[in-house]
């Protein structure tokens, strides 16, 4: 790349729509003009993770995440060198992971529960988003989220929101959040706030980006490696 890419950070509780936001965000972003970095492809294996008082495992704590590694992945694509990343994949049982091929871009997307907290990630954001929720809201998206996608039941979950979710999000979001240059509510939808990070990304790319609106389909079978 012969320009310096523009880096975006993404950040919110659990359930708050990251997810959804950063789809419909690269669709409607210029085809080869966005890349995203997910913190969630960098936890640690499962039986590096801290338990808590019941034995039971806490993914929503800073440590959990290889924080070296994702932070190396951020300079090399910000040198323009392409990263592969193993596929988190849950814990599902069964479930082979893929590799994410991630390639450079003018805007580089991390998104997370903790770009804010880890301060080598913070310190290199150009502009920190925060996507944010109400509470009861959050939590009747996970519960669905986790039913659906993890094959977790709802006292499992409520359990995690109690005593994991909440104090995590307490300490390690909250804090950074009015410190963030955009706050999108997302109580029920997101659109005015994506029509806002549209029209500022697209003012920051090159020319050269002009006229490539061509939307990106996932294949009907999963590759084993595919493009972020």
């Amino acid at each position: 790349m012969n320009f310096e890419p523009y880096i975006v950070g993404i950040a919110g509780g659990s359930a708050s729509g990251k997810t959804s936001f950063l789809r419909e965000l690269k669709t409607n972003m210029p085809k080869g003009s966005i890349c995203i970095i997910s913190q969630d492809n960098y936890y640690k294996p499962i039986d590096e993770q801290q338990l808590d008082e019941n034995g039971e495992v806490n993914f929503d704590l800073p440590d959990s995440i290889n924080r070296v590694q994702f932070y190396r992945d951020l300079i090399k694509i910000r040198k323009g060198e392409e990263i592969t990343i193993k596929e988190y994949t849950f814990n599902k049982e069964g479930k082979t992971p893929g590799y994410l091929v991630v390639k450079p871009a003018p805007i580089i997307v991390m998104e997370g529960l903790f770009i804010f907290h880890y301060e080598e990630i913070r310190k290199a954001l150009d502009l920190r988003v925060f996507i944010d929720a109400r509470e009861h809201v959050k939590l009747e998206r996970r519960i669905k989220r986790d039913a659906h996608e993890r094959g977790y039941d709802e006292a499992d979950v409520r359990y995690r929101w109690e005593n994991h979710v909440t104090p995590s999000y307490k300490q390690f979001l909250k804090p950074y959040r009015d410190d963030c240059h955009v706050i999108i509510t997302n109580n029920s939808h997101y659109s005015k706030g994506l029509d806002v990070m549209l029209s500022h990304l697209k003012a920051k790319l090159p020319e050269s980006y002009a006229n490539r609106y061509i939307v990106e389909k996932i294949p009907a079978e999963q590759p084993k490696e595919k493009t972020v």
